[in-house]
């Protein structure tokens, strides 16, 4: 059932990455306007976004099962209408519908290790886990060039959106059977009051960091993101209200007090600031170098390699590093980055760094991203109870895509802010030079926020919160007790 809900795990940055290399063609076939362009980037981003937690919170109260294979065909009939698109609005609405479906099934996948899988296997579960998103990375660049490519049928673009249909129809197929369903004992109705709260909250702050830059930062953007605070305080007095009343909130406190989750979820913020590398890189090989597209395309691949295998490591690395994984595959990331400036700088203007060196420092980035990943969804899922697997596995994601979120804004911001209306070569590599060595910096104190993180075997007394259930203490690789034990994650 876990290789089914993986799936899930597989489509959501499968289209992210996909998308990417068609905007040109279907900026032509539809006479698409540039906003209208970013439109289908954004409206797919957003909505994922700020609605991560709610599709979480819907696999604890009415099966993961069940809620993934909802999602997966919603997904599906986005992607069909995606494909059929007559119009950029119409693409854009498939779009939107995509981020909500996706948002809706990719939760299970990472609450299921957390429900269903005893200690000693969560490990290579999420080592697969992470190695589904640098298989979504390779795969994607190189799929959506060949099926635009091979034009088959004469569907052009529309192949990367009507290739997830009969995906869609073969897991529904052979996975219905398998089901295994899992959900939080004694589920109650979903908490819609705190659902409208959260996402209007991460709508506030998601949608003018992924607008914001390209309107010009106008009036509303700033407006939206002050309201963000105001929102949050709303949002949580709202969910610890419920809780006291004995409700069922979106976002349990007591599960959010457990030791070492503020800190485990600051590290995840910093993680994906990765996240502008790419756009930027891109813009640096097409624009300071002149490569084709398909030769900037084909310059990741070894970072994808790295993204894949980085994972599928992770078990073994354990053995040898124990709770230091993630620090050492941050800590990777952030030398590969240097490196990488090294590379750049070392060459004679105008040049493309040495191809092998410049391979290597880029699988040394995937390789540090991939093992850092697994390892990091442990660090988040492990320090709850079962009965919130989906809950935080949406709070970890969503954290995630609002790192994403922030670092395109800021460190993109920082670039373009550096390149002004420059456009020669020297320019637009300074500017990604000093990109880079923002993003090395980031991921340097998530590095070191992880040490910390990993140095702290168990939680002080006085961490621990009152009302806390009583529970097993634990042992197991500097993990702490779990939080909210009183309603045990069972199979049903």
């Amino acid at each position: 059932m876990f290789v089914i809900l993986l799936v899930g795990a597989f489509l959501p940055p499968l289209d992210f990455f996909i998308v990417n290399v068609a905007l040109p063609s279907i900026r032509v076939e539809l006479s698409a306007a540039s906003s209208a362009e970013q439109l289908v980037i954004s409206s797919y981003a957003g909505l994922y976004a700020v609605t991560l937690i709610t599709g979480g919170r819907l696999g604890d109260l009415y099966g993961r099962g069940r809620v993934f294979f909802i999602g997966l065909i919603g997904f599906a009939a986005a992607s069909m209408l995606c494909g059929l698109a007559w119009s950029p609005w119409a693409l854009i609405a498939g779009r939107a519908l995509q981020g909500v479906t996706a948002a809706v099934m990719a939760p299970q996948a990472l609450a299921s290790v957390q429900a269903i899988f005893p200690e000693a296997e969560k490990p290579l579960a999420l080592s697969l886990y992470g190695a589904v998103f640098g298989l979504a990375a390779v795969v994607g660049q190189a799929l959506g060039g060949i099926l635009i490519s091979a034009d088959l049928w004469g569907l052009g673009w529309r192949a990367i959106f009507l290739v997830n249909l009969p995906v869609a129809i073969l897991v529904v197929l052979f996975g219905i059977p398998l089901l295994k369903e899992t959900r939080a004992q004694n589920a109650r109705r979903l908490d819609l009051g705190g659902t409208a709260l959260s996402m209007s909250t991460l709508g506030a702050l998601i949608v003018p960091l992924i607008e914001g830059r390209e309107a010009g930062w106008p009036l509303w953007s700033w407006l939206s993101l002050m309201a963000v605070p105001v929102l949050a305080w709303l949002f949580w007095r709202y969910e610890t209200r419920l809780a006291q009343a004995g409700g069922t909130p979106l976002i349990d406190p007591a599960a959010m007090r457990a030791p070492g989750l503020g800190r485990a979820l600051l590290i995840a913020l910093l993680f994906y600031t990765i996240a502008p590398f790419f756009l930027l890189f891109s813009v640096y090989l097409q624009d300071a170098l002149h490569a084709t597209a398909l030769g900037a395309g084909l310059v990741f691949l070894p970072f994808g390699a790295g993204f894949l295998l980085g994972p599928l490591s992770t078990p073994f690395c354990r053995r040898i590093l124990g709770a230091y994984v993630n620090p050492v595959g941050m800590g990777l990331e952030a030398v590969g980055f240097v490196g990488l400036v090294w590379a750049i700088v070392a060459a004679p203007a105008g040049a493309s760094p040495a191809p092998v060196p410049l391979a290597a420092i880029l699988f040394a980035i995937g390789f540090g991203q991939g093992l850092g990943l697994p390892t990091l969804m442990r660090m988040v899922t492990g320090r709850v109870a079962p009965a919130f697997s989906g809950m935080i596995a949406g709070i970890a994601s969503s954290t995630l895509q609002v790192g994403t979120a922030l670092s395109v804004a800021v460190i993109g911001g920082i670039f373009y802010t550096v390149l002004g209306a420059r456009t020669d070569p020297a320019a637009i590599t300074q500017a990604f030079v000093i990109a880079i060595l923002c993003i090395a910096a980031c991921l340097a104190v998530g590095a070191g926020l992880s040490i910390t993180l990993a140095r702290r075997l168990a939680p002080a007394p006085e961490e621990e919160d009152a009302e806390r259930p009583r529970g097993r203490h634990r042992r197991d690789g500097g993990q702490p007790d779990r939080v909210g034990a009183l309603r045990p994650c069972e199979p049903t």
